[in-house]
């Protein structure tokens, strides 16, 4: 069965997960994590998209990327093509670095933008590389390091207009999470492994984009149908 397209509208959020080919590494040393780094701030330039969280391990990457009229699609074949030619060019190497296609989820961004943000930033303690999430990509939340292709003033403006007071706010939320697991949805989602939303927001999208719900209804939804008929 052949793959549907992604969805797109302008202002989609997804959670974007790459990894390397075979399980091998993505990046070998800090010069290929700045190499990304700089691509993601081109293509943010270029295609217009924001980058809400991150989190570049040693085989895989996580991305909360908010697209404007430009699909993703487009701004990830240029992100990666563009990446595996100058990684390949530096090692003097050949072949895929990344694994087959891309993995995307569509999220709603009103509901879930803060989970996916910290779920992102949890990663690396998850995986046991730190103990504390302020050893990695985090810092940026905190004013730490200056990453101008990261959009930080969405998140934080969720919890106070205060930048400060957001700051810390964010800091003890992130904390709240230490205790937690992998979150199941943030990878498969709740609709044909393509949108993470309540039944509203699929809804919403499904026509937003023409597509028809292929959905199975829900039993007790098909036994109130069946029990209205026989009245």
């Amino acid at each position: 069965m052949p793959r549907k397209p992604r969805i797109h509208y302008p202002g989609a959020l997804y959670h974007v997960m790459l990894r390397g080919n075979a399980g091998d590494p993505v990046f070998f040393d800090e010069s290929d994590r700045c190499r990304f780094y700089l691509l993601l701030q081109e293509g943010a330039v270029r295609f217009g998209f924001r980058a809400h969280a991150f989190c570049c391990m040693t085989n895989h990457i996580h991305l909360a990327l908010q697209v404007g009229d430009i699909p993703l699609p487009r701004i990830m074949q240029n992100l990666s093509l563009r990446y595996t030619a100058w990684l390949n060019r530096r090692r003097r190497r050949s072949g895929h670095v990344f694994l087959g296609r891309y993995k995307a989820l569509l999220v709603d961004a009103d509901s879930y933008l803060l989970e996916l943000v910290r779920y992102i930033h949890l990663n690396p303690v998850r995986a046991n590389v730190v103990e504390f999430p302020e050893n990695y990509p985090y810092r940026a939340y905190q004013g730490e390091e200056v990453l101008p292709w990261l959009t930080t003033d969405l998140s934080l403006s969720l919890f106070s207009g205060d930048r400060v007071k957001a700051r810390h706010a964010y800091a003890g939320f992130v904390n709240d999470g230490l205790g937690g697991g992998r979150v199941t949805e943030f990878h498969s989602g709740t609709c044909e492994g393509r949108i993470q939303g309540d039944d509203g927001f699929v809804d919403e999208i499904l026509v937003k984009v023409n597509e028809r719900d292929h959905r199975s209804p829900a039993i007790p939804a098909v036994i109130e149908a069946v029990c209205s008929l026989s009245v």
